[in-house]
């Protein structure tokens, strides 16, 4: 009950009061924020899969692994790869296959449903180069109608066009292990068939010569000729060379790359390569991998990686925006766990910066070999939030600033893990059918990257300016930017437009002004911001979906910034008020995170939290007059 005279709580304050107090309580003792991040059944299924491989698979684990992907079959019968989105061809054919693995009989009404899924897109002859790796593994698929993949190109130097730098670090990561795995050849037979899944219609004719695409289909024919006989002497060097490469790249709890493809591919090429499944990479590995599982009401679903570093530094950000006190507890402990996770050792990146003094943070809780410049920009602005140890703030602070501004590319945009990590014609090959296997400069972490540099006092450095003119450069005929790493246009002008105007361009430049113009056009009626994810493929999705909280919030950070007082602010505002949950969050079984646009897709829980709380933070300090 309020005190007589007490000044009443707006609902806007209200709902930040709660908000703050809800994301204080999801802190760990540790220090670090971390929710599940959750994609889609691919994951479980290839668990499944890769414990049949290995034969290490148990009934208990299957069973409550196969619960999972049944709970997440849609009313079609297929399996999509976010919320509400259509079935997906290859997860659908790989979660069938791991049901046929736990005792799921083809008769089941849930099995037809699926198969019947799997025949009208095309069947298995229509699937991703990947799914038809997994089958091929068992026998259910031919590797010669696979593209080839020769374990000499890890012999390639550095310089050289389709090495294995040239691929973005996710992609190479799983290349080469991959290759030893397709240089093996194994079949390791299921005790079924898969042929229900079959259309007998093999895939499409091959590109036309005058094409990229179709050289390089010229040149997988030439290759597979040479898969027949390979000079043995170069392919068992390949092969030692290979092995060396991925055991360099293990990481200390067990993984490679805190990811789960490279991951298991890296078990099995280790595994084919001679290596028991009790030697001591081998063992670290797998048991590793279990860290990954969430076991809980009675299923097992399985994260592809964990982020506490990005769900830290964005609970950090967050809760300053908020008002929480630099020596409050929460930010103090936040600031040391964030400073005891910096990475002081190089990796792949020092190929192309190999002068360049290590920093910089990953994701996950173990990467060494890939800290990457989002979550490095975002921890900076994080460790300026915090109080706590400031000498050691401060040394790791200055570190990590030299270390992003030496991964500028020579546009002067940034990407995510590499510099100047941009030879398109990666993506042309045969196999590279399962997301962008490069990684150039996106607008989002550009955008980041010039918030943080303008918050250190860098706006007017010539680095920061050139990383302003690309953001510039890059934004869409429509008003709005691309979002690489979050769904999608809304999540690329949310960062775009904050980032620009604390970089000293003004609000009524056009630039600013065409943003504003575009998130107004797509608001929705109920006040909220959305985007389904279907927009990386089709643009009449650009800027339209269900409101979610996170993309709302989102809008709203660049319209607090250049449009303050406007309408849609206000009603962006009332939405997340209303739609708040009694406990201060909001609910947001939306996926609004990116992993490969148009392949794959995440759905971090913690979203749904950071960003709404950053908005009502920032409403409250800049429109209410509360900060």
């Amino acid at each position: 009950m309020s005190a007589p005279n007490a000044i009443p709580v707006s609902p806007a304050a209200g709902a930040l009061e709660r908000a703050r107090d809800h994301l204080l309580g999801l802190q760990t003792p540790a220090g670090y924020w971390k929710a599940e991040l959750e994609t889609n059944v691919t994951m479980e299924a290839e668990d499944l899969l890769l414990r049949q491989f290995l034969g290490i698979g148990d009934a208990e684990t299957t069973r409550r692994t196969a619960a999972w992907i049944r709970s997440r079959q849609d009313a079609d019968g297929g399996w999509a790869i976010f919320h509400g989105g259509p079935p997906d061809l290859s997860a659908t054919i790989e979660a069938y296959t791991a049901l046929r693995l736990a005792g799921d009989p083809v008769d089941a009404e849930h099995m037809r449903r699926a198969a019947h899924v799997v025949q009208e897109g095309g069947g298995i002859e229509a699937s991703r180069v990947f799914t038809r790796i997994w089958l091929a593994l068992f026998g259910e698929w031919p590797w010669e109608r696979l593209p080839a993949l020769p374990p000499e190109v890890i012999l390639l130097p550095a310089w050289f066009p389709l090495n294995v730098y040239d691929f973005a670090c996710w992609a190479r990561q799983t290349i080469v292990p991959l290759t030893v795995v397709a240089a093996h050849r194994p079949q390791r037979r299921l005790p079924f068939s898969l042929g229900e899944l079959r259309t007998g219609r093999w895939e499409a004719g091959r590109p036309g010569w005058r094409t990229w695409a179709g050289r390089f289909h010229a040149l997988d024919r030439a290759l597979h000729l040479h898969e027949r006989h390979p000079l043995r002497p170069l392919r068992q060097l390949a092969l030692r060379q290979c092995a060396e490469w991925i055991l360099r790249r293990q990481e200390a709890d067990g993984g490679w790359g805190g990811i789960q493809p490279p991951w298991v591919y890296s078990i099995m090429a280790l595994h084919l390569l001679g290596y028991p499944l009790d030697h001591p990479a081998l063992r670290r590995a797998i048991d590793g991998l279990e860290s990954f599982a969430v076991n809980e009401g009675g299923v097992r679903r399985f994260e592809a990686c964990q982020s506490p570093v990005w769900d830290t530094a964005l609970a950090m950000v967050a809760l300053r925006d908020a008002g929480v006190a630099r020596e409050h507890p929460a930010m103090a402990s936040g600031a040391r766990w964030l400073v005891s996770q910096e990475i002081r050792v190089q990796g792949d990146w020092a190929v192309r910066r190999p002068a360049l003094e290590p920093s910089g943070w990953a994701f996950e809780f173990e990467n060494d070999n890939y800290p990457d410049v989002d979550d490095t920009a975002e921890v900076i602005l994080a460790l300026r939030a915090a109080g706590g140890d400031a000498a050691a703030n401060e040394a790791a602070i200055e570190r990590a600033v030299r270390w992003t501004l030496g991964m500028q590319c020579r546009d002067g945009g940034w990407a995510a893990f590499d510099a100047d990590n941009t030879r398109a014609l990666c993506g042309e090959l045969p196999f590279c059918d399962f997301g962008e296997v490069i990684d150039p400069p996106s607008a989002d972490v550009t955008a980041h990257m010039i918030e943080m540099l303008a918050e250190e006092g860098l706006a007017k450095d010539p680095r920061c300016r050139a990383g302003r003119d690309w953001l510039l450069r890059a934004q869409e005929a429509d008003g709005s930017w691309f979002g690489r790493w979050g769904a999608n246009y809304v999540y690329g002008t949310g960062a775009a437009v904050p980032a620009l105007i604390r970089a000293g361009v003004a609000p009524s430049h056009s630039a600013i002004a065409r943003a504003v113009q575009w998130l107004e056009r797509h608001q929705n009626r109920d006040g909220g911001w959305g985007e389904d994810l279907r927009s990386y493929e089709d643009p009449t999705w650009r800027g339209r979906g269900t409101s979610t909280a996170s993309q709302t919030a989102w809008a709203l950070l660049a319209l607090l910034d250049a449009a303050p007082q406007s309408e849609a602010v206000a009603r962006g505002i009332d939405w997340l008020v209303r739609m708040q949950r009694p406990d201060g969050s909001w609910d947001e079984p939306e996926f609004t995170g990116t992993g490969f646009p148009g392949d794959f897709y995440i759905r971090y829980h913690l979203y749904r939290h950071h960003f709404p709380l950053m908005a009502l933070g920032r409403h409250a300090r800049k429109v209410a007059g509360l900060g």
